[in-house]
């Protein structure tokens, strides 16, 4: 594994803060090493500075989408952390959807669920998994859910929704294995009736938000945290205008809008923290 210089690392520090707004430091000298290595032996370059020209220069940007497929962290589970899947099944959604209830004369209301870093498409899933379970196949609710994350490698896999067998079993117990996904070789596929449920994108969290529309629930967990705090300001004023004055955004269990966010109001069910707007409009 070629060292990085100090040079290198700030050159690509730099580079990927600006191409995806992951906030790396000098510590992160060998997490670039390892994860960037394999791109310059499969491209033939050198050194750390010439991926990096070579990238800022590539109008394809097919260099950059390298980088940022290795660099951005695709950790993640079914039902990861378990609480905030039992605060959607048991508070927020029942809010929502006695929020949301259609009237007679009406066809019923989309309800908008957003996962902002959707990875490879674990959080997604079990979001729609809860609401099937919660609902069954009630037609009465019309569902958009809606995953993004900014790696193409991540969104590719979440949109076909097939997972190993060590991806399946975290998380996951037998009976839902089971009931929502259908054997394919040495894999699991997700059951095309929750495929249908849901929709991926690739998408910068650095970009206006503007496009994604608005939404009645946001998940934005453990994605924040690769952010400058300065960042993190940003991306949080504009979940705040992405999000229904009603609405509800849950973050990471480890994660705190103090100091960062002012404009949201924590709130607790049960063992987990979500947050409100404030002066949130009543339910």
């Amino acid at each position: 594994m070629l060292p990085i210089t100090k040079n290198e690392l700030n050159l690509l520090v730099q580079y990927i803060h600006g191409a995806s707004g992951i906030s790396l430091d000098s510590s992160k000298a060998y997490l670039l090493e390892a994860r960037l290595s394999p791109i310059l032996k499969k491209n033939g370059f050198p050194t750390y500075l010439d991926l990096c020209h070579k990238a800022k220069r590539d109008p394809s940007k097919k260099l950059e989408r390298e980088i940022i497929d290795a660099i951005s962290t695709n950790e993640t589970l079914f039902f990861r952390d378990k609480a905030p899947f039992e605060l959607l099944k048991n508070k927020i959604l029942p809010e929502i959807i006695d929020a949301r209830s259609p009237q007679s004369t009406s066809l019923p209301p989309y309800i908008k669920i957003w996962s902002a870093a959707s990875s490879t498409g674990q959080e997604l899933y079990s979001i729609a998994i809860t609401i099937r379970e919660l609902l069954g196949t009630s037609s009465k609710y019309r569902f958009h859910l809606l995953g993004t994350d900014i790696s193409n490698n991540a969104v590719s896999q979440a949109s076909y929704g097939k997972y190993n067998k060590f991806e399946v079993d975290r998380g996951l117990d037998i009976n839902q294995r089971n009931k929502y996904f259908v054997s394919d070789g040495d894999s699991w596929k997700i059951k095309d009736e929750i495929r249908a449920m849901v929709k991926f994108q690739k998408f910068n969290l650095m970009q206006p938000l503007t496009s994604l529309g608005k939404f009645d629930i946001i998940f934005c967990r453990n994605v924040a945290i690769y952010f400058s705090a300065e960042d993190r300001r940003k991306l949080f004023a504009k979940l705040e205008m992405s999000l229904a004055d009603d609405g509800f955004l849950v973050i990471g269990s480890t994660e705190s809008l103090s100091g960062i966010a002012d404009q949201f109001i924590p709130k607790r069910h049960m063992r987990s923290i979500f947050y409100e707007k404030a002066g949130k409009a009543k339910i």
